[in-house]
């Protein structure tokens, strides 16, 4: 064996290991008669950031999150919350996961800061810390100035915000929340949004589920697509197109008029590109990603062109939902 052992140049990065994970799941079946609302479901959410359940009525969204959150037993499979079992250790997941379900299940009778610590007794806050955990939760979702107020006086966009203070009342690692956005208005679903990302920089692990794929795109560092109870595809929106070779699209503006755009669009259509002139410009569709949208800008540059604005638009998360689902209804 050599004396000499060499070590990595300071110089190169090394990249940070992988978040470890939060929520596992492995082979998660539950029927309903002939019915298979999840079926065969592997998901992995890794500590931190948001994680978004993507599909559509009926794929299976709710019952994964309901048996991840100790409230139904799957017929097959597992799960692992932060090391804990649902099934045979449900009160260590109920002490580590806030979970807000897509119905308020507000009690009418209660003002907002009763109705919570009426929940934080029932997890167990210890009552000397329950009223700052209380005042707290009420500053986050941005209703302090309701505290008195009857829950049944609450409009639709509030009700959903004191919810999510519920399930936040025993400060949780992870949040699971259902549809979290259904039925808001436009202003509250940003409100609701504003909290969610304030609870991801806090450091809590938000699962959230939606089949408004607006709503998930700029909020989630990473997707499952969900059909017909089976993950379709899971990763951050990059590593599910560049498993799946969705196309991009390419805008591409030349110098030199018509003739240099016509030059420009032989060139492309030969890397194998949809060309599309548009009104001084170019729309290409690629399909290979990165690679693919740097191939072509090679091969425009070489070919003498002067390329004066390329900008790669590789869609949303709509585009990519469409590309990796069939429509299957059930």
């Amino acid at each position: 064996m050599s004396d000499t052992i060499e070590s990595v140049s300071d110089d190169v990065p090394v990249p940070p290991p992988p978040p470890a994970a939060a929520v596992t799941v492995r082979g998660l079946t539950k029927r309903y008669g002939d019915l298979a609302a999840v079926d065969g479901l592997d998901l992995d959410v890794p500590r931190g950031g948001v994680f978004g359940l993507v599909g559509p009525n009926g794929a299976g969204k709710t019952t994964t999150m309901l048996a991840t959150v100790t409230l139904l037993r799957p017929d097959e499979g597992r799960i692992d919350v932060l090391g804990h079992d649902p099934v045979t250790d449900p009160r260590a997941v109920r002490g580590v996961v806030g979970y807000v379900p897509d119905t308020f299940g507000l009690y009418d009778g209660l003002s907002c800061r009763e109705y919570l610590d009426f929940f934080a007794a029932a997890y167990e806050v210890p009552r000397e810390g329950r009223a700052a955990q209380v005042d707290a939760l009420l500053e986050l979702v941005e209703l302090s100035h309701k505290a008195a107020t009857d829950v049944a006086g609450l409009s639709r966009g509030m009700q959903q915000r004191l919810s999510l203070a519920r399930g936040l009342v025993h400060d949780p690692q992870v949040l699971v929340a259902d549809e979290p956005a259904s039925g808001l208005d436009p202003r509250a679903r940003v409100e609701l949004r504003e909290i969610v990302k304030e609870l991801a920089v806090q450091g809590v692990t938000i699962v959230i589920s939606s089949h408004i794929l607006a709503e998930l795109d700029e909020l989630c560092d990473r997707v499952a697509i969900v059909e017909a109870g089976k993950v379709l595809a899971q990763g951050t929106a990059d590593e599910i197109r560049g498993a799946v070779q969705a196309s991009s699209t390419v805008t591409v503006r030349v110098l030199g008029g018509e003739d240099a755009l016509a030059v420009a669009a032989t060139l492309a259509a030969g890397t194998g590109a949809l060309v599309t002139p548009e009104e001084g410009r170019l729309r290409c569709e690629v399909v290979g990603g990165e690679a693919a949208a740097a191939e072509l800008l090679r091969t425009l540059v070489v070919g003498g062109v002067r390329v004066t604005d390329f900008r790669e638009d590789r869609g949303g998360l709509e585009r990519l939902f469409l590309s990796v689902t069939q429509g299957v209804v059930r």
